[in-house]
């Protein structure tokens, strides 16, 4: 199983920009410091995104003092997503272009083989949560929400780094981070071969908080699954989803939480360790927390938690 860690950003709204080049020096040839946005100005690969910037007002912002990680996508990733910066309502550009953004300055050598969530500058989550992404870094390559392409790292600039991709990040649901996550794939599988369209479901308004399963949780009751109906699978996995937002924040030791499939399971906390006990007294370890999509937000199980209504 790939390594999960969490990555938490600092405060800090801001926005993308990028470029390879940074301006000489007319005497010298000395490359002069130049902040994120200027970067982004003087490439002309970059000119989507910078009209991007400027139409919502985050020019400055890239201009300003702070600390910013910035996945910067080409003029190309933005034909290609289909994007017209100049006709998308604003307050959506706004939150894709802040999806690609964290408050610190995040390089490429900073990166732990395997699988990471960072927290961006988008405030598109259920009560204004900041959302999710995920990156993985196999060898030397980075990809981003398992789509996007770090083409080029660690274009320093005086106030952050930025790392060039190649296709535009759109802020993911829970199905979306699901989907995006191959340690997820066994999960997905379950909620599309369910009965009630649980993929549709999951991808509506919301919100949801989904207790998720790692695929190697699923491979241990493989043989269960084996012999379950779509109508008992379905069981199965609602009793992994909670109505709400619920960040890792609001919940307790002892809490009883009520469930989509209409059961309880109990959580547990013990310094930092948090466990899940289910209808049957299985216990599930919390992996992972607060990985929050647009929609909800997903805690990751090592075990699959099992209801007594199969």
């Amino acid at each position: 199983m790939k390594k999960l860690s969490f990555l938490f950003s600092f405060l800090m709204l801001g926005l993308v920009a990028t470029s390879f080049f940074s301006c000489k020096d007319d005497d010298n040839d000395t490359p002069k410091p130049q902040t994120i946005a200027e970067i982004a100005a003087d490439d002309a690969q970059f000119s989507t995104l910078v009209t991007a910037l400027e139409r919502t007002n985050l020019t400055s912002v890239l201009n300003g003092a702070g600390t910013f990680t910035v996945f910067a996508p080409t003029n190309a990733a933005f034909t290609a997503a289909g994007i017209n910066v100049n006709t998308i309502p604003v307050d959506q550009l706004t939150d894709v272009l802040l999806y690609h953004v964290l408050g610190a300055t995040v390089k490429s050598t900073d990166l732990q083989a395997g699988q990471t969530y960072a927290t961006t500058a988008s405030t598109a989550g259920p009560g204004d949560t900041q959302l999710s992404v995920l990156i993985e870094k196999t060898g030397a390559a980075v990809k981003v929400n398992g789509a996007a392409n770090v083409t080029s790292a660690d274009v320093t600039a005086t106030n952050g780094v930025i790392h060039v991709v190649d296709a535009v990040l759109l802020p993911l649901n829970v199905v979306g981070h699901a989907a995006a996550n191959s340690n997820f794939s066994s999960l997905v599988g379950a909620l599309g071969a369910a009965s009630g369209d649980l993929v549709s479901v999951l991808s509506g308004a919301g919100p949801f908080t989904v207790f998720a399963p790692l695929n190697s949780a699923f491979a241990e009751i493989a043989a269960v699954t084996a012999t379950l109906t779509p109508e008992q699978l379905a069981k199965v996995l609602t009793y992994h989803v909670v109505g709400g937002n619920v960040r890792s924040s609001a919940l307790t030791n002892g809490m009883s939480v009520a469930t989509v499939n209409g059961e309880n399971f109990t959580v547990n906390i013990a310094g930092s360790t948090v466990t899940l006990t289910d209808a049957n007294g299985g216990i599930s370890t919390v992996v992972l927390t607060d990985v929050q999509a647009t929609n909800g937000v997903i805690h990751v199980l090592n075990k699959v938690i099992i209801p007594a209504n199969l």
